[in-house]
């Protein structure tokens, strides 16, 4: 319980960056996500069940930034299960694992809003990609940052605490 309490406070920092910092000063007209980040960096480096569980918890958060409703919370999970898996079974669990993983959950998430605006009836297909794209290379940015500040939690809080 004491390294989910660790890095849930180091969450928010970074959620903090997002709402009240970077949403103030969009770049190419988008806001970076981080929230996202934020799951995919802690599923790199504890794995499916970890990165699912916090995945959870980040969603929910991200139904709270975003205005999103919760399907949020079950693709949080979903991209937290996934990006844990592939840094267990497939990729190294280091900057570049977690930068990869990253292009898929901040993908996974845009094509998830893009759907969500077609089926409600917006036909801009173009246009709500190129918006998608600007976003997901201005919240590329913060991968090293959001990974390292994790990557330091993982490596300072011990893995097993015993009472």
């Amino acid at each position: 319980m004491i390294k989910w309490g660790v890095y849930t406070l180091a969450l928010l920092p970074v959620w903090f960056l997002e709402a009240y910092v970077l949403s103030r000063v969009p770049l190419w007209g988008v806001s970076p996500m981080l929230l996202p980040l934020a799951a995919v960096a802690v599923a790199v480096l504890e794995g499916a069940s970890g990165g699912a569980g916090f995945g959870v918890a980040v969603g929910v958060l991200c139904g709270a930034v975003y205005g999103t409703g919760g399907l949020i919370v079950l693709g949080m999970c979903l991209i937290g299960l996934g990006c844990g898996l592939l840094t267990q079974y497939v990729l190294r669990r280091d900057l570049l694992g977690c930068l990869l993983c990253a292009v898929l959950g901040l993908g996974l998430v845009d094509v998830a809003r893009v759907v969500m605006r077609m089926a409600g009836g917006e036909r801009d297909l173009p246009a709500m990609l190129s918006l998608a794209g600007r976003e997901i290379l201005w919240s590329l940015v913060f991968v090293a940052p959001v990974y390292a500040l994790f990557h330091w939690v993982f490596q300072r809080v011990p893995k097993k605490t015993h009472f």
